[in-house]
Formats: C-alpha cells, sequence, structure tokens
C-alpha cells in the first residue's frame, strides 16, 4: 500500500471509530464532555510515563483511559452540588486537569516525544513511517489499532445496543426493567476515553472532538432513528476523512487541521439541506404555511359572507384590503396561490369558494 493510501485509510477508520460513541454524547447532550476527555486524558499518559519511563508502553493507553473516567467522575460531582450547571462544571474540571498535564510536560518531560502542540494537532502524515508486524503483515501502527478500537465499538454497540438504548432516551425505564443507567453510562465514557486515548496520537485532540460530535451532529439532523443515525454518522465522517485528506494535499496543509475544516463544512452542508430538520426546509415549510394560513383565512372569510346581502361587496378582490388588511400586492398573491389550490375561483371581480375551499374553511372553523 502507498502512504497517501494508508493516510487515508488510517483517517477514515479513526474518524468512524470516534462517531459512533459520539452519536450517543450528542443524544445524551454530553457533546462537550468529548473535549473534557479528549484534552484531560493528556494528564493520564504523562502520570503513566513518569511511572514506566516508557512513551510505548501500553500502560499509558491504561492510566488515560482512568484519566478520561476520572473526569467524569469529577465532573459529576461538580454537578451534583447544585451549584452549577454540566457545562459550567465541565469548563471548570477539564482546563484544571489539563494544564497540570502542560505543567508536567514542561517542566519534566523536556525532550521527550511528548508536547503539548503534538497532542493538540496530531499528524497524520507520520503514521504511516510508524509500523509493527500484525498477522504477519507489515501495518502503520495507528490502523491496527485504530482498527481495533473500531471492532471494540461495533461489538459492543451490537451487543449493548438495546441496553444503550433505553438508558439513553429513558433512564428512569432503564432502571424499572432491571438496567444500571450508572454503569452503562460510565462504560460508555470508557468507551469514549478508550477512542480518544487512541486516537490521541495519531489525530490530535482538537480533531476528536470534531470527529466524535460533527459527524454524529450531522446525522441528527438528518434521522430520528438510532440504527440509522449510527451507519449515517459513519458515513459522514468517512466522508469528512477522506475529503479533509485531500483538501490537505491541495492547499498543502495540515491533515488533521483539514479533516475538522471539512468536518464542519459536511455539518453545515447537511444544516442547510437536511430534509426535515434542515435550514432550507424550515423556511420552505414556513412559507409554505404562512400561504397556507393566508388561503384559509381568505376561504373562511368568504363563507362567513357567502350568500349574504353583503356578498357582492365583502367578496370582492378590491375590498380584501380593508376586511383582511392586506396590502393589495399580498392580497393578489394569496389569491392565486388559492387558485392554484382549486379553493376559490374569480367570477367578474368576485371570489368564490369552490367545493374543496368550502369545506377547508367549514373545517378550520370547527377546529
Amino acid at each position: 500500500m502507498s502512504a497517501s493510501f494508508e493516510i487515508q485509510l488510517i483517517a477514515i477508520v479513526t474518524a468512524v471509530a470516534c462517531a459512533l460513541p459520539g452519536v450517543f454524547l450528542v443524544l445524551r447532550r454530553m457533546a462537550m464532555m468529548s473535549d473534557a476527555i479528549s484534552h484531560t486524558v493528556l494528564l493520564g499518559i504523562v502520570l503513566g510515563f513518569f511511572v514506566t519511563q516508557n512513551i510505548e508502553s501500553p500502560w499509558l493507553i491504561f492510566a488515560a483511559t482512568v484519566m478520561g473516567v476520572i473526569t467524569v467522575s469529577l465532573t459529576e460531582m461538580v454537578y451534583n452540588t447544585g451549584l452549577l450547571k454540566e457545562d459550567a462544571a465541565i469548563g471548570l474540571v477539564f482546563p484544571a486537569l489539563f494544564s497540570i498535564a502542560v505543567i508536567l510536560i514542561s517542566r519534566f518531560a523536556k525532550g521527550v516525544h511528548l508536547d503539548a502542540d503534538a497532542v493538540l494537532l496530531g499528524e497524520l502524515a507520520f503514521a504511516p513511517f510508524d509500523r509493527l508486524s500484525f498477522l504477519g503483515l507489515d501495518l502503520p501502527r495507528g490502523l491496527v489499532i485504530m482498527g481495533a478500537i473500531l471492532l471494540i465499538n461495533l461489538v459492543l454497540i451490537l451487543v449493548f445496543y438495546k441496553e444503550l438504548k433505553i438508558a439513553t432516551f429513558d433512564t428512569g425505564l432503564a432502571a424499572a426493567l432491571g438496567f444500571s443507567p450508572v454503569l452503562i453510562h460510565y462504560g460508555l465514557m470508557t468507551t469514549v476515553s478508550v477512542t480518544a486515548v487512541g486516537a490521541f496520537d495519531i489525530v490530535g485532540s482538537i480533531l476528536v472532538v470534531a470527529l466524535m460530535i460533527a459527524p454524529a451532529a450531522g446525522a441528527y439532523l438528518i434521522t430520528d432513528k438510532l440504527r440509522d443515525m449510527l451507519w449515517l454518522s459513519a458515513v459522514i465522517a468517512a466522508v469528512s476523512a477522506w475529503s479533509g485528506y485531500w483538501l490537505a494535499a491541495w492547499v498543502d496543509a495540515s491533515i488533521a487541521g483539514s479533516m475538522a475544516t471539512m468536518s464542519g463544512v459536511v455539518f453545515i452542508l447537511i444544516m442547510l439541506a437536511a430534509p426535515q430538520q434542515g435550514l432550507i426546509a424550515i423556511a420552505l415549510r414556513r412559507s409554505r404555511q404562512k400561504w397556507e394560513f393566508s388561503q384559509t383565512m381568505l376561504t373562511i372569510h368568504l363563507l362567513n359572507h357567502e350568500g349574504t346581502d353583503r356578498a357582492h361587496t365583502e367578496n370582492r378582490v378590491d375590498h380584501l384590503w380593508e376586511h383582511l388588511r392586506w396590502q393589495p400586492e399580498f392580497a393578489e398573491q394569496v389569491i392565486r396561490y388559492s387558485e392554484g389550490k382549486g379553493m376559490v375561483r374569480r367570477q367578474q371581480g368576485n371570489l368564490l369558494l369552490t367545493a374543496e375551499g368550502r369545506a377547508l374553511a367549514q373545517e378550520a372553523m370547527v377546529r
């Protein structure tokens, strides 16, 4: 495999691995927790390095995962005091832990391949050069690690899908059915921590946050079904990673930064064009509701005066501005809209209801 292909493959696997647990963070309204965990695991890595004195030790992953869980616990402790909201609690805990890690690195880990810039930004371009032998194949270490984490995430979601779904949408029901919402919560946070740690050295903490939240948020705008949201977030993440790589190649920029940029671009496109919750769909729906409401007002007005002595006056096109307070131009637009819908028809300057228009007005008046 070429280095270019390996970089793209690592990027896509990492993106999908991050996006899957990110779905549950978005649904639980815990998006900022990914930001907290992706930063505070650095303290776990630093402390693990001080103990093992080996930057390649697998104990660093364990220490970082534990620190991610500690971050969640400390945040909940602060939140449970009732003095602060959850976002404020996160804003207190993770900067404190992250700043401790930065201080320890700058003070005691100089000259070691462990620095804040590398952790924040990562560099995918170097990933193909860090290799290991796996199942007789010479593969990039990052691909093996993130591939294993992706597989673990998939298995956990498939096995505990029902528990995760119920605990995410109704913790009370989960407890009543015998599930432990607390255990499920910390299991999910542990999964997020492991994923963040695995992606940490490859893409940096900034991209971890983008890949966990942006694809899941985009999928959330497209569908309200959890199963569809999971696979859509994976597709969005893969597209963001692939397009981010080629953007970086085109502008000669950071691959991780370009991936984060494209994840934002894809989310904005979804936010605009989502079929139900997109801004364009909402604008069209509001416009349609405006014309439908005006049409209903018109038919009710015509029905109220239909067959009366004043019908000849009240139901004239040039009289609507006086009774309905509509400007002539707007009144003409409403009439044309109603004619197109088959609700009214013109006859010598007067407006007459059709059978459909009369039924619409009667139904609206009953409601």
